[in-house]
């Protein structure tokens, strides 16, 4: 079940910030301690909010769904910083002979009204993802390792250890981590994870007064417990009457047909100010971006793209991790990707009984459970905007070889799009140079993803791939 914790804060009394961050406003010499002010009704009530947003706070979040997460505390507001487990680890849970029992407490602690009935159809849906996943994990690590050595010929298939000791992995050892998240689309979100998550004041005021699903309205509200227990001056904060009474949720579509994907789309862009494009050199952007900090590429946060995609649920929370990009509302499709090698495996027909089982699903219980039960597999679609700096900064690490395969593709989407709109010699294509591009040196150390870049500059440095 949920646990949050509330791990570290700013030491000062937030009281006291908050009016020293007004006398230093508003006086002219501030002494720290030394103010009168009335937070609530000086500070608060007026809407003189950046005054209690130099108090910062940091939760640790254990047993949330992941799509709490995704549909939940990073769907909205980009106000945060925040580390989520990554689903690898989580992994271990699939195998778990009493996973289902775990599922099972989370539902009936946030949809008490679910019958029995119901909450037989939903196990029944959730096990047969995660048998799917159990059943073809050893295959997909096995038909992996093959594309690994085609298509990553400088990684050895195995290393020594000293290597290892140094972070290095070969072949073997990314094999099974690359099948998984492939694998993984067969898997609801509603499986628990951990991750945190730092805030300012007014941030974590406005998620408990919005938070749209069940266990996230628990988790804020523990949090604003947690924090009310050390500060219990900052109640006018957080007030019960002021919480969303109605829940908000993507609603499922009825489909009669299960489309299935098998690349992310691009599916309408829209470029602006592209004669303003400064171009950024490596040093720039790795190992620190210092993009949006030099007043030399101000030019770019003032132009940009903005664009429809098309891409599964997992990728959407891998989207979510650039917080300068803005997003409109996500929509399910009612299709389901499939990853190249699920289609390698021939895996339609689990995949169209898997969204079946979940359509189904979504008819007869709450709408934020039916979401919060999305495969990763499923797709969604929605809009995003960002300068060109934002995207200089995501598409960098995306158009590295390491970023995963849907994600890579959606960035190889992009260029492509610029390259057909605006010429094969656009300055614009900069945007998707990873550092080995521009300095013939892996950026990731050990990491390497083991391609040869000899054979990228000769050819498409940016070419389909399997993994």
């Amino acid at each position: 079940m949920i646990k949050v914790r509330l791990v570290s804060n700013t030491d000062a009394d937030p009281i006291v910030l908050a009016q020293f961050g007004a006398n230093v406003c508003y006086d002219k010499e501030a002494v720290f301690g030394e103010s009168n002010i009335n937070v609530e009704k000086g500070l608060f009530d007026k809407g003189h909010h950046t005054t209690l947003q130099h108090w910062f706070a940091t939760f640790l979040v254990e047993g949330i769904a992941v799509s709490d997460i995704t549909f939940g505390f990073h769907l909205t507001h980009p106000f945060y910083n925040s580390g989520q487990r990554s689903g690898r680890y989580c992994a271990s849970m699939f195998n778990d002979k009493d996973y289902d029992e775990t599922i099972k407490k989370y539902v009936r602690k946030f949809w008490p009204e679910i019958s029995e009935i119901q909450m037989k159809n939903v196990a029944d849906y959730v096990k047969f993802g995660v048998e799917t996943y159990k059943a073809n994990i050893s295959q997909a690590g096995n038909l992996t390792l093959d594309y690994l050595m085609k298509e990553r010929p400088k990684v050895p298939a195995e290393v020594s250890a000293e290597l290892k000791r140094k972070g290095f992995k070969g072949h073997k050892d990314n094999a099974l981590k690359i099948a998984q998240e492939q694998m993984r689309v067969f898997i609801p979100t509603i499986f628990p994870t951990g991750f945190l998550h730092t805030l300012n004041l007014t941030a974590l005021a406005a998620l408990y007064e919005t938070a749209w699903t069940p266990a996230m309205k628990y988790a804020t509200g523990e949090m604003a417990r947690l924090v009310l227990e050390k500060f219990p001056q900052l109640s006018f904060l957080f007030k019960k009457n002021r919480r969303k009474d109605h829940k908000w949720s993507i609603k499922i579509p009825r489909v009669k047909l299960i489309p299935i994907a098998r690349k992310p789309r691009l599916k309408k862009m829209k470029i602006s100010g592209e004669s303003n494009f400064v171009f950024a050199a490596a040093g720039m952007k790795h190992p620190l971006d210092k993009l949006h900090f030099s007043p030399e590429m101000m030019d770019n946060s003032a132009s940009g793209a903005e664009m429809e995609i098309e891409t599964s649920v997992a990728t959407m929370g891998q989207d979510q991790r650039h917080r300068t990009i803005g997003r409109g509302s996500a929509k399910f499709t009612g299709g389901f990707y499939m990853p190249p090698i699920i289609s390698e495996l021939g895996m339609e027909k689990q995949a169209e009984i898997l969204m079946r089982k979940w359509i189904n699903l979504s008819r007869e219980v709450p709408e934020t459970l039916a979401m919060c039960l999305a495969p990763y597999g499923a797709t969604v679609k929605y809009k995003k905007r960002a300068s060109f700096n934002a995207f200089l900064h995501e598409q960098g690490k995306r158009s590295c070889w390491l970023a995963q395969e849907e994600i890579y593709h959606l960035s190889r989407s992009f260029r492509l799009a610029i390259a057909k709109e605006k010429g094969k010699n656009s300055p614009l294509l900069a945007i998707f140079d990873p550092p080995c591009r521009q300095t013939g040196i892996c950026g990731e150390g050990s990491r390497y993803c083991g391609r040869e870049i000899g054979v990228r500059l000769s050819g498409d440095y940016f070419p389909n791939r399997k993994i």
